[in-house]
């Protein structure tokens, strides 16, 4: 049997900015769908670079990425998980989920409506039946569908940065990016208690945000944001933020959120949802029944 063909979409931005929270919630609401996190293949402790006196897990060198790389062209080519791989960022919790339940709940719905049949969903992932009935000259019950799809997606905070993730980006499908402030990026990567990691468990020391994580997602990202400039000074409007290069951005194909950092998540999350129908029916159907109302900068 054929492989499915595999979609792989990207959920980057900085630490903190809710991509694992959006890929659990979305792997939950879209069938077929499984979950590969960059974390899940920084070096060895001793590997890991040293950066104003603190190690720094929070650049391109503390990962490795011809291993990613391998996982997704595996992925690419079988639809299936690393199976080498031993995940160790599920054993992480991201804390209670920052989209309302009712946000959730007509998330869940609109992805529901557009599995059902006569929907371009059902064209996509079809059921795990065929309507065919028997008959006298084939009297075989209906046989399984070969899923057409599978979606991998792939979380991870520096997935958009050129050079050293070029070939990781040209291995991704769709790309979506979440935009935080400095302010909220400080706050909720502070209230976290720690990571899982190969070889034990990590904890932020003291300004290791200000330090470490902030300065390098503005050097990676940089060349997203007009003159460079990632956050204004003071903030801005929608939570803070500079102001994107859309034509560099639309350039690499990357879906951002309109409207500034710090959005409601109910508001990405249903942003999200948007965007991955809408780029499966282009991928997949090229266009067929592509769906209205889809915000993408």
């Amino acid at each position: 049997m054929d492989p499915p063909r595999t979609i792989t979409i990207g959920i980057s931005g900085c630490s903190s900015s809710g991509k694992t929270t959006l890929a659990r919630l979305l792997r939950d609401m879209f069938p077929e769908t499984f979950i590969l996190h960059e974390d899940d293949f920084y070096k060895t402790d001793s590997e890991l670079p040293i950066k104003n006196g603190l190690v720094d897990w929070d650049c391109p060198e503390a990962i490795s990425i011809p291993d990613l790389e391998d996982a997704l062209a595996h992925i690419h080519a079988t639809g299936t998980f690393p199976p080498t791989l031993d995940s160790k960022e599920d054993l992480n919790s991201v804390g209670p989920s920052p989209a309302s339940p009712s946000h959730i709940a007509a998330c869940t719905a609109r992805v529901q409506n557009w599995l059902s049949p006569g929907q371009p969903g059902s064209l996509i992932f079809p059921s795990n039946l065929t309507s065919s009935s028997p008959s006298p000259s084939s009297p075989q019950p209906p046989q399984p569908k070969k899923t057409k799809v599978r979606l991998c997606l792939l979380d991870g905070f520096l997935l958009y940065s050129p050079p050293h993730f070029s070939r990781v980006m040209s291995l991704l499908d769709v790309k979506l990016f979440l935009r935080v402030s400095k302010a909220k990026a400080v706050a909720r990567r502070e209230a976290r208690d720690g990571y899982v990691t190969l070889e034990g468990f990590w904890k932020d020391p003291p300004g290791y945000v200000e330090q470490i994580v902030w300065p390098n997602h503005v050097e990676a990202h940089r060349w997203m944001f007009r003159g460079g400039e990632v956050e204004e000074e003071g903030g801005g409007s929608g939570g803070g933020g500079g102001e994107l290069d859309w034509e560099a951005v639309r350039r690499e194909g990357i879906s951002v959120m309109d409207g500034g950092a710090d959005r409601e998540f109910g508001e990405v999350l249903e942003w999200a949802v948007g965007i991955v129908m809408g780029k499966m029916e282009r991928i997949v159907l090229g266009g067929q029944g592509e769906g209205k109302g889809r915000v993408e900068g």
